[in-house]
């Protein structure tokens, strides 16, 4: 079976691996220098008591600044601001220490785990999901959580890191089965209110709280994606026809109020009729077609000749 189809997540980074990593990892420059000045001391003593003292009392003395050098390097920790240590003694639960300079007992005393106390962000995804009317998507989201309860999230689960990150992603599996695609892609809020609501219940046994969860990303079946995008084509262009066809309405409208100011008055008509043929004819290459009837009734194919003769006469005169 290939690993990668089973859309597991991401391995975890370098900081998981911190999450759990032995007391020596956790020197610090403190205790570096406290066991090389310690050490050194031990050294010069052990230089300046030869040939005057025994030499068992010398390797007794040396041996015993040695160990002291020792406690400090590996008892002598220093957490962050944002750090807390889990400190175990004999494999029970002794306490958190820090953040600041503590001290612990080497040997009886480890700190297997350091808990981060900051804002962390895990991304996590969905691959080829079904929604509820049966289409495969891919969804992209981050989460932003953050651990209230050191105590919990070391004790209550092995790898709190992973563990979120699976929660995470199995609840968007379950949030996009149960909507269909057109809610997914419109009401995205609602989702990371969901998603948000989900995860945190799941979290919050192990001292973790998710304060938002956001989706980054929504990828759609090529093919689904152009017939959605011919759709609002479509729509686009029948909305165009219905308001062409208000302002057809709109206009006819207009006209036949306008149109009631000439029933009684037929001087009106022939003035407006007029003063349409000269603006139509003023220009220089102008072309009117102005139907038989009206020539008839309103006597424009005098009125048009008038107004050519009196334009050209203007012509000549300039």
């Amino acid at each position: 079976m290939n690993p990668n189809s089973l859309n597991l997540p991401p391995a975890p980074a370098r900081k998981e691996k911190a999450a759990k990593a032995p007391d020596t990892a956790h020197i610090s420059g403190i205790a570096l220098a406290v066991f090389a000045l310690i050490f050194g001391s031990g050294i010069v003593a052990a230089i300046v008591m030869d040939g005057k003292t025994a030499d068992w009392v010398i390797a007794l003395v040396l041996t015993l600044i040695t160990l002291v050098a020792f406690f400090f390097l590996f008892g002598l920790k220093v957490a962050q601001q944002w750090e807390k240590a889990v400190v175990l003694r004999l494999g029970r639960f002794r306490g958190l220490r820090g953040p600041g300079m503590f001290l612990i007992l080497p040997i009886i005393d480890s700190t297997p785990v350091w808990i981060d106390h900051r804002v962390m962000v895990s991304p996590f995804n969905a691959e080829k999901t079904l929604t509820k009317d049966t289409v495969p998507v891919d969804v992209d989201a981050v989460l932003f959580w953050v651990v209230w309860d050191a105590e919990k999230a070391a004790l209550e689960v092995e790898n709190y890191r992973a563990a979120i990150t699976w929660a995470a992603q199995t609840a968007l599996r379950e949030v996009i089965g149960q909507m269909p695609l057109a809610d997914i892609l419109v009401g995205r809020h609602k989702m990371d209110a969901d998603l948000q609501r989900i995860i945190d219940e799941r979290t919050t046994p192990w001292g973790i709280s998710v304060q938002s969860v956001e989706i980054r990303d929504i990828i759609i079946p090529q093919g689904l994606e152009d017939a959605m995008s011919r759709q609002a084509q479509a729509e686009r262009e029948r909305q165009a026809r219905v308001i062409l066809g208000e302002s057809e309405m709109q206009i006819a409208d207009s006209f036949a109020e306008a149109s009631k100011a000439y029933i009684d008055n037929p001087t009106a008509l022939h003035l407006r009729a007029m003063n349409m043929l000269f603006e139509g004819l003023k220009e220089k290459g102008a072309l009117v077609i102005v139907p038989s009837s009206a020539v008839d009734t309103m006597n424009l194919g005098g009125l048009s000749g008038m107004v050519s003769l009196a334009q050209n006469q203007v012509e000549k005169e300039k």
